[in-house]
């Protein structure tokens, strides 16, 4: 029976492979494209195999307080907020072109995750995405920044518009941003170019 078992696996993925194969070898290979469906429905559910029974079970030691929301806001702008976007639909540069894309954090497949499966994934990151592992590795699940996260993903269906432009000023921006946000604020306050030059 076993052996029935393990034939019928191995025949089975050598098709998976097979179809693989030949849909890269007609079409190419391009991080472009969504995943097919078949691809989507098993890393999802290889994800949920692969996180432990007992990190599921992980309660979120956090109380969503206001100061607490603000905290885990904020880092989310600092750190998340490139990939998942300040709103948490991950419509970003970054967020639209992984493979596979970025889950809309606000949907009901990321939040019908439990607070330990969230905070398990964030800990240890998603195998073969671009979704890396954070945090100190000493602190296991005492990560209370880990865990702020955690309780801002729970609140990101209700993120308000006021919440958004606060989170706006925080998130990480290049030398280019900068100088293009400095020659917004001079035109707009009347500073000449000559004035400019002059500044020290």
């Amino acid at each position: 029976m076993k052996l029935r078992f393990l034939l019928v696996a191995i025949v089975f993925l050598i098709g998976v492979f097979a179809i693989f194969a030949v849909g890269v070898r007609r079409g190419g290979s391009s991080a472009r494209s969504a995943p097919p469906i078949w691809e989507a429905f098993a890393a999802e559910h290889i994800r949920g195999w692969s996180i432990p029974s007992d990190a599921k079970r992980l309660t979120n030691p956090v109380a969503g307080t206001a100061e607490m929301l603000k905290r885990g806001r904020e880092h989310w702008a600092d750190h998340c907020a490139n990939c998942h976007a300040n709103n948490g639909s991950g419509e970003t540069e970054m967020g639209r072109n992984l493979y596979p894309r970025v889950p809309d954090m606000r949907g009901e497949k990321t939040q019908s995750l439990s607070d330990g499966e969230l905070y398990y994934i964030i800990r240890n990151g998603v195998p073969m995405t671009g979704m890396p592992a954070w945090g100190d590795v000493k602190l296991g699940n005492n990560d209370m920044e880990t865990w702020m996260l955690v309780s801002f993903i729970r609140h990101l269906p209700s993120l308000a518009a006021d919440e958004q432009s606060a989170m706006e000023k925080l998130n990480p921006k290049s030398e280019m941003e900068r100088e293009e946000e400095q020659e917004e604020s001079d035109f707009l306050s009347g500073k000449t170019t000559k004035e400019k030059t002059h500044e020290h």
